[in-house]
């Protein structure tokens, strides 16, 4: 990999990739509003829900794992851009956000992808 925002793209590939495997409908990539950008946004059509999924990429090795790297800052952005899209769309079902955390091996040790849903569910955050 050249940089780390080559890394980051490939794992956002991998990650939408995953989602396309689930049978959820990407509907966007890198999704920009005036509240933020949502890295991939599908639509859980069994669940019927609209899905904002965050990708994080760490290399193996670092301090932080990829899933342990958004904290409550990074939530509260994620809702109001979350919101606002569903607003701009005129959704008016259910909507959350999961995360989607990649971890990239040496070489010999491969990719390992995390998935977990509905991360904010039970939190409370003031816009």
């Amino acid at each position: 990999m050249s940089s780390a925002g080559d890394l980051g793209r490939l794992a956002e590939g991998w990650a939408t990739d995953y989602v396309r495997s689930l049978g959820w409908r990407v509907l966007g990539r890198n999704v920009k509003n005036r509240c933020g950008e949502l890295d991939v946004v599908a639509l859980d059509e069994v669940e019927r829900e609209l899905v904002i999924v965050e990708v994080r990429c760490r290399t193996l090795g670092r301090v932080q794992a990829p899933l342990d790297s958004v904290g409550p800052h990074k939530l509260r952005a994620l809702i109001r851009a979350g919101r606002t899209l569903a607003d701009e769309m005129g959704w008016d079902g259910p909507w959350r956000i999961d995360l989607i955390g990649v971890t990239v091996g040496r070489s010999s040790e491969g990719w390992r992808l995390e998935h977990v849903r509905d991360v904010t569910r039970g939190m409370e955050f003031s816009s």
